[in-house]
């Protein structure tokens, strides 16, 4: 497991009964999350300085109770990073933590390549939600091409890049069906270096395409081969399903990308670590391509 654990402003501070306590700068919240099935908590004292708690409800969805008054949004940093956090709907803040993983990653393969041999990386963010990705990406570098059929999560994206110190970077924000946006960069001869995907379980586009994980992600991962570059540099699938392991990813990667270009397949699962403990929450799944080159 690969451990997102260079955070400063962001901590697991405990975990029990099925909620996480989680200071993000600070503020602290806690949030339900299905993998904490054990019932001690570790330092119950720190449960009393919550802020806000969001409750689920048994017949879906939930609601947070807020303890203490917060500001309608306030930011944390992930070191050059800056996010823009508020709690919304459906216990989400507009950033998952556990992707600094995938971050750093990202932003240590464009430099790398950026500087061997002195290209310009396009990278293609599909689902990209608040842009954690679209971020990273364009302060190691690269130009970015953002695309989510949420017009309200692009504009979440848009100040993440301006707060970031980004806004003068290359990038384009597209609010569009992944499906039919990759299709008309196919027939327009549009080429990316690069692909980063966070397709959700399931979904709607735009104007109410519907998206199912199991069904869709290996035709997805097969049409983006098409608007993959002569030499590409990295196509990265995260995915929170419940249910698909991280080999499947891999395996979809090797059968599509790896067919066609030279370079090795990796997964597994990304996590963080909880403050002043052994424990480590699990927060999803991997695969990369990436060039041997």
């Amino acid at each position: 497991m690969k451990l997102a654990n260079e955070w400063k402003e962001y901590k697991i501070l405990d975990m029990a009964d099925g909620q996480k306590l989680e200071k993000w700068g600070e503020v602290i919240l806690s949030r339900p999350d299905p993998q904490i099935i054990w019932k001690n908590k570790s330092f119950p004292d720190k449960w009393n300085k919550i802020n806000a708690i969001y409750h689920r409800s048994k017949t879906g969805g939930g609601s947070w109770e807020f303890k203490k008054k917060l500001p309608s949004s306030w930011q944390i940093h992930y070191k050059n990073l800056t996010f823009n956090i508020k709690p919304m709907g459906f216990k989400h803040t507009g950033l998952f933590p556990e992707q600094a993983v995938n971050w750093d990653w990202m932003i240590n393969k464009i430099k790398d390549e950026t500087k061997k041999r002195k290209r310009e990386i396009k990278v293609l963010n599909l689902f990209a939600y608040t842009g954690g990705a679209t971020v990273a990406c364009l302060s190691a570098g690269a130009s970015v091409c953002h695309v989510d059929s949420s017009k309200g999560m692009t504009t979440w994206a848009k100040e993440n890049v301006i707060s970031s110190g980004l806004k003068d970077r290359p990038v384009r924000f597209i609010v569009d069906d992944v499906v039919k946006f990759v299709n008309r960069e196919i027939r327009r001869g549009n080429k990316y270096d690069a692909i980063i995907m966070d397709p959700p379980s399931y979904g709607r586009g735009a104007k109410g395409e519907i998206w199912q994980f199991e069904n869709n992600i290996y035709d997805l991962v097969e049409l983006c081969t098409k608007v993959l570059s002569d030499n590409p540099l990295f196509f990265l699938i995260n995915s929170y399903t419940t249910g698909i392991s991280s080999t499947v990813l891999k395996n979809i990667l090797n059968l599509t990308v790896g067919k066609i270009y030279k370079g090795k397949e990796e997964c597994g699962e990304i996590g963080i670590p909880m403050e002043n403990s052994k424990l480590i929450l699990p927060c999803g799944i991997y695969a990369r391509w990436e060039n041997k080159e």
